[in-house]
């Protein structure tokens, strides 16, 4: 069991950068593999980056080069480095904590989400 709590959205203009921070609590957060997605009006929740418990990093190919997905397991937290912000990447960005139950099962653990508009 998790709770996760995202924080640091707003409104960037183009170009502008911004980090958004998740913060997990109620479990152990290093056995966890961590996400952040996002879901623009209209469209469905899309996978930005992830990062497993042991570091490595998967990127979507929109963000590839421009975003940066990080942990710190002492302050049970993971971060998004966004920079380079489009228009396109306005969103409800979501984090989401993974962690495997049985071979063939995994438990989700969502955030309620922050918001990122990017805006001139």
């Amino acid at each position: 069991q998790v709770q996760l709590v995202e924080s640091g959205g707003g409104l960037v203009q183009p170009g502008g950068s911004l980090r958004l921070s998740c913060a997990a609590s109620g479990s152990i957060f290093s056995m966890y593999d961590m996400g952040w997605y996002r879901q623009a009006p209209g469209k469905q929740r899309e996978l930005v980056a992830l990062i497993t418990n042991g570091g490595t990093t998967t990127y979507a190919e929109s963000v590839k080069g421009r975003f940066t997905i990080s942990r710190d397991n002492a302050k049970n937290t993971v971060y998004l480095q966004m920079n380079s912000l489009k228009p396109e990447d306005t969103a409800i960005y979501y984090c989401k904590a993974d962690t495997l139950v049985t071979s063939l099962k995994s438990l989700s653990f969502w955030g309620q989400g922050t918001q990122v508009t990017v805006s001139s």
